[in-house]
């Protein structure tokens, strides 16, 4: 899948625009995801992770 992150699974979520008149339409909530080289079974790799987990440490980047 396009917009998850590689570490905890974090996805695209959905729901409604709510106006001021309560009028609803469907819209989704993106995680920001970002494309970077980390280590990954001990070998260099491109994924794609949220910036929640780039922030913790969970990810060991590539230097």
């Amino acid at each position: 899948m396009a917009n998850v992150c590689a570490v905890c699974g974090k996805g695209v979520v959905t729901g409604f625009q709510v106006s001021h008149s309560h009028i609803r339409s469907k819209r989704t909530w993106k995680p920001n995801l970002q494309s970077v080289h980390a280590i990954v079974n001990g070998t260099p790799a491109r994924i794609k992770v949220c910036t929640r987990c780039l922030r913790s440490g969970k990810v060991q980047r590539v230097s």
